[in-house]
This record gives C-alpha cells, sequence and structure tokens, in this order.
C-alpha cells in the first residue's frame, strides 16, 4: 500500500531491472558486479534525467505541520489505511497502535514474542496492497523464540481490534546486543517485499553472503520464498534472499517513480548514505577486526566495485532514519520527486533532489520541520502529505502531517 500510493501520484512508472545473477561463492569473496545488471550506477550509459523523477517547478513551498496525534512512544514506522486512519508500530512498547480522530488504540498482536533490547524490539511496518480485502500487514521486529530479527505477516480482524499472525515470512536475521537492529519494510510496484538489515554489529556480517545482516533482501510476500529474480535465488541459504551487502545498518527503503530502490544508512561517525540499490551490488562497509568503526562507510580499497553513495552527511553526521520520495504533485513544486529523509541527531527533514541519473541536485531542511527534535521515519499520506513520527521518548512523541502550499 505505501508504495502503490506513493506511485499513484506520478505519470511514468518504470520496473526495476533485474540483474547480476551470480554464481555461488565463497562468503568472505563475494562475486564481482556485472555492469550489465545495474539499473543506473554501474551501466555503460547513465540514464536520462527523465521528467519521471524530476521535479514539477521551481518553487519551493511553504509546509504547514498539523499534529494527529501524540502520547506516542518511539513510533518507528506508520502507513496510512484510508479513512484518516493511520497504523503505527512503537518500538520500546512493542505495540501496534490505531490512530483515527486523533486518538490512539492499541491493536493487540496475539501470541505475540516480541523481544526489545536497545535499537531492537518492533520497528519496519508494511500493508498489503489489497490490503482492503486481505486485512494483511506485515511486521518486522526482534523475536524471543530464537533470538534473532524476523518478518511476519499478520491478519487484522475488521474492527480492527486484533491482529493475528499468519505466519513467520523470514528469519533469523541476526541480533546481539539490540544494536544496529534495523528493520524497514517496502512492497515495490512489482509485488516484491523488500527488508533493510542491520548487522548487528558484528564484524563478519555486512560482507557475508551467509549472513542476512547489513544487507537488503527481497521475498515473495505471500509465502516467504526468495524473489525470482534475485541475484543468487537459485543457491541455498541466506544469500537466496540477498539483493545487496556491505550495508551497517539500514533504517529507511524507498521506491522513486523510475522503479528504482533506495536504501537510507545509518553510518559511523564519519558519514552517513543514500544509496541507490543495485541488485548484486556491494555497499563497501567492512568493519574488520573487532568491528573498527572508524573505517569509511564505502571502503574502496575493497577486492572488486563498490558502490558510491548518492547521498553522504561527511562528518559530522546527521543519523538519518526513514524515507520516502516525495510525489510529483503540482502544490509540491520544486520538492515533488525529492526523497524526504527524517533525521534524528540533528533534528530535522532533509528533502534531498536527484536527477534521473541519480545526481544529487538539492539539500534542503525546511525550517517547519525544525522544532519537533528527533524525527524517525517519513511517509506518504493517501493524498500525497507527508506523515512523519518524531523519536524523543518519554511518552512524548508525535505523529505529524507535513501540508505543502
Amino acid at each position: 500500500m505505501r508504495a502503490a500510493t506513493a506511485l499513484a501520484a506520478v505519470v511514468v512508472l518504470g520496473l526495476l531491472t533485474s540483474a547480476c545473477a551470480g554464481e555461488s561463492s565463497p562468503a568472505t569473496t563475494p562475486p564481482p558486479l556485472n555492469p550489465s545488471g545495474s539499473v543506473s550506477a554501474t551501466s555503460s550509459a547513465p540514464p536520462s534525467e527523465s521528467s519521471a523523477v524530476l521535479p514539477t517547478s521551481g518553487r519551493v513551498p511553504e509546509l504547514d505541520v498539523e499534529v494527529l496525534s501524540d502520547g506516542l512512544d518511539h513510533p518507528w514506522d506508520v502507513v496510512d489505511i484510508g479513512d484518516d486512519r493511520f497504523l503505527l508500530t512503537e518500538r520500546e512498547r512493542a505495540v501496534l497502535a490505531l490512530v483515527e480522530d486523533g486518538e490512539r488504540r492499541e491493536i493487540p498482536l496475539e501470541d505475540n514474542k516480541i523481544w526489545v533490547s536497545g535499537e531492537t524490539g518492533l520497528m519496519g511496518l508494511e500493508v498489503d496492497p489489497d490490503f482492503a480485502e486481505t486485512r494483511r500487514i506485515y511486521t518486522c521486529q526482534g523475536w524471543n523464540d530464537g533470538q534473532d530479527v524476523r518478518v511476519i505477516s499478520w491478519t487484522l480482524d475488521q474492527g480492527l481490534t486484533r491482529a493475528t499472525q499468519e505466519r513467520t515470512l523470514i528469519d533469523g536475521l541476526p541480533t546481539s546486543s539490540g544494536r544496529h537492529g534495523g528493520c524497514r519494510l517496502l512492497i515495490s510496484a512489482d509485488g516484491a517485499l523488500w527488508v533493510g538489515t542491520g548487522d548487528a554489529a558484528t564484524e563478519k556480517n555486512p560482507r557475508s553472503l551467509d549472513s542476512l545482516g547489513g544487507k537488503t533482501l527481497r521475498l515473495d510476500p505471500e509465502t516467504g520464498k526468495p524473489w525470482p529474480g534475485n541475484p543468487w535465488a537459485g543457491d541455498d541459504g541466506p544469500r537466496r534472499y540477498i539483493t545487496s551487502f556491505g550495508h551497517r545498518n539500514v533504517q529507511g527503503l524507498a521506491e522513486r517513480a523510475d522503479g528504482t530502490i533506495w536504501a537510507i544508512e545509518h553510518g559511523t561517525d564519519r558519514d552517513d548514505e543514500v544509496n541507490e540499490i543495485i541488485l548484486g551490488g556491494d555497499y563497501g562497509y567492512n568493519p574488520g577486526p573487532g568491528y573498527d568503526e572508524s573505517v569509511p562507510m564505502t571502503d574502496q580499497d575493497l577486492p572488486g566495485k563498490q558502490i558510491e553513495a548518492r547521498w553522504d552527511s561527511g562528518d559530522p553526521t546527521v543519523a538519518t532514519g526513514g524515507g520516502t520520495f516525495i510525489p510529483l504533485q503540482e502544490r509540491w513544486g520544486a520538492y515533488g520527486g525529492a526523497l524526504a529523509v527524517a533525521v534524528l541527531k540533528a533534528t530535522e527533514l532533509r528533502v534531498l533532489s536527484f536527477a534521473g541519473s541519480g545526481r544529487l541536485t538539492d539539500d534542503r531542511a525546511p525550517e517547519a520541520l525544525r522544532d519537533y527534535g528527533r524525527l524517525r521515519t517519513v511517509s506518504l499520506a493517501e493524498d500525497g502529505d507527508l506523515l512523519v513520527t518524531t523519536d524523543n521518548g518519554g511518552g512524548e512523541d508525535q505523529l505529524l502531517r507535513v501540508i505543502p502550499r
């Protein structure tokens, strides 16, 4: 539903190019990229500056901010399910909540064994594109049964009073203390379920194709099977699900109007990143022995080809969270088609504009969003407004609606 809402506002929609079918290889020696598998970054001829992803005009809109709900605690993700109703996850409370008419009501997740520790709890949320018929949602959370992070599908009853487990789609996402738990979800326009994961602050995970940590993954949301066309879909083990590797802690996933998938990555003290995902791509994080975080987020001294970020914060970092592409609506003006990114440490919203080729063209932080403290994520309301959650804790967080004028 999140992807369908975002893409309904655009005129042209491309499909993500399949890429890079590879043979099984040792976990410590990932295979080289196949240039033909790139949707932009590694292709021999970069795409044109497509009007499908460029702003509708040069006017920078004023932004109004409306508080939809308060009394929240670390709301990690939010999805509009229609009729001014919003589902959201609260990480440390480990609850699914419904916001309707400004009121918050909890929806029990039946038989849950959610594990909360540090940065891990109830995190990513996505809603089936056919939610009105299926009543299906997807969550990503720490889990006590196996001490891992996993993605589960649930069915909500008609009254939105309880959620019943349907199936575990994928488990075994690594965890340790709860640090670097990831875990963002996105259903893309072609129906695939994407999962962005953290590396559990464990040195071997980002580059090991035998670990689901520090990766982007793609699977069938009905069955949990690897999505056809994954680079290693025909292999055994975790690598069947992997679409990219060499990540530290993926905090956001977003689909652009041209069908490309972008990941927002929480970095070390030297860099946060926004990456355009290339199937089979190596994004270059290698903390090495002792989990040395002084290394570059994209280390070009590693074997093979590493894909450079489309945007990086540099030093000091800002602590990027989740994000979404703003629809190409006239009212969004120069922001139309840009990536809106929630920022935690720098307590702001970043609006990043990219050309069709992926080149960064603009980077703004609107004043209207600088008075709400830490921002965790951004998603789209059905009408194309932005939904933003704060992450200040203490039961004082808010769900915000951002309206351009």
